[in-house]
């Protein structure tokens, strides 16, 4: 089957996610030319987005999101009610 697993040290790890992010070059690319598997390189680059909080997630964004899909489920059930009163 396959040979030995190939270890890379922490440095070796940075700056190919480093290289990614400055070069905006596709992960693919980058992979190709380090002689890395591309889904290695990928789960580099994600974990570094997590890590460093790029990971798409606008906590503020999604917090305010929620509050005003709360408040819009409240507003919906409040005029739901509403309208079952006026019927009976």
């Amino acid at each position: 089957m396959g040979g030995t697993r190939r270890r890379f040290d922490p440095e070796f790890r940075a700056g190919a996610v480093r290289i990614v992010k400055e070069t905006g070059k596709p992960v693919s690319h980058v992979a190709r030319d380090l002689r890395i598997n591309a889904y290695t390189l990928h789960n580099w680059v994600q974990m570094d987005r997590f890590a460093t909080g790029e990971d798409g997630g606008d906590s503020t964004r999604s917090t305010a999101l929620k509050e005003s899909a709360e408040e819009e489920l409240a507003r919906l059930r409040r005029e739901g009610r509403a309208g079952q009163a006026a019927r009976t």
